[in-house]
């Protein structure tokens, strides 16, 4: 079954840990956290050491394999060029560290990624006890709460308990405003032309291919819902949408990769840009949907994240203020 609007059931999950000392992590620390999680989901659940995921002969029922290297089956139609498909979950970070010992971690799962929960929570579980970032500060899980589309939350993991969940749903999306404002927490990495978008030359366009394309994926490797629509003609469409307001910097930002030894240049955008939404019923659904998928590059690690809300028009235009 296929599907001409984004379908991608989900889940939310909010961990929380307590540390014996302040919090000291920096700014982004979601690449700590991935590389920590991957590092102890792959120490739990491999059986085959010393051989690389493509080649092991279990790499298409394994945990680790299909969360964090992904390979397309052997049949799949799309990304038949690419060795890896886009990861089934991404993190999502505090906006700031706590100064307190208190801190939370949201993990999102799509589609089928949800049948590795419980490896998850082992392997966050482990990552936290074998310390997280240069210091390896140590973090103890007390307790994991699901989070509704809302924001809702009800506690589900305590004491080493887990208790059954609801089922995954794609986020329900709601009537469009007259305006809206989509910010952008964590940096937005976005290639155009082969060079990062900058503030100077950041367009809706861009913007909207990037996410059509990751929602693409998501729903095809990860769901029984793959999307099937115009994508030339959105691509098109969306060229044609203008930003109202833009409020956007560059924030550089650099991680080291142990696997590849080398520091990294992960700087994006942050900041906000508002859209007038006459035109854009078509790329709304997408937009909303976005706020649990990320955009961008390194999405996985808690970059690209956005939230959406309604907003007012610039002075000077016609429309009324959205209440």
């Amino acid at each position: 079954m296929s599907s001409a609007y984004p379908i991608v059931p989900l889940k939310s999950y909010r961990f929380f840990f307590q540390t014996i000392e302040p919090v000291r992590l920096p700014d982004y620390p979601g690449s700590a956290w991935r590389g920590a999680l991957g590092h102890a989901l792959k120490r739990t659940v491999c059986v085959v050491r010393n051989t690389p995921c493509s080649q092991c002969l279990l790499k298409n029922s394994c945990a680790y394999s299909y969360v964090f290297e992904t390979p397309p089956p052997a049949d799949a139609e799309k990304m038949r060029k690419y060795t890896a498909a886009p990861h089934p979950f991404v993190l999502r970070l505090p906006e700031s560290s706590s100064i307190d010992s208190n801190y939370n971690l949201d993990l999102i799962l799509f589609g089928h990624g949800q049948r590795y929960f419980p490896y998850l929570i082992h392997a966050l579980q482990t990552a936290g006890k074998d310390g997280i970032g240069g210091k390896r500060q140590v973090f103890d899980l007390i307790q994991i709460d699901e989070l509704d589309t809302q924001g809702n939350s009800r506690s589900i993991y305590q004491n080493g308990a887990l208790l059954p969940q609801q089922p995954a749903l794609s986020p329900p999306v709601p009537d469009m405003p007259a305006c809206v404002e989509l910010t952008f927490h964590s940096p937005l990495r976005i290639k155009h032309e082969q060079k990062n978008l900058t503030p100077s030359d950041f367009n809706f366009g861009a913007l909207f291919s990037t996410l059509l394309r990751r929602i693409s994926m998501i729903s095809y490797f990860h769901t029984d819902t793959p999307l099937e629509t115009d994508f030339a003609g959105l691509t098109v469409q969306a060229r044609q949408i203008e930003i109202v307001e833009q409020q956007l910097q560059w924030y550089d930002w650099t991680r080291y990769s142990s696997r590849q030894q080398t520091e990294m240049n992960l700087g994006g955008l942050v900041g906000s840009i508002k859209l007038d939404t006459k035109g854009l019923d078509a790329f709304w659904p997408y937009l909303w949907l976005g706020q649990w998928t990320h955009v961008g590059k390194a999405t996985s690690m808690g970059l690209g994240a956005y939230s959406v809300k309604p907003a007012s028009l610039p002075v000077g235009d016609d429309e009324a203020s959205i209440p």
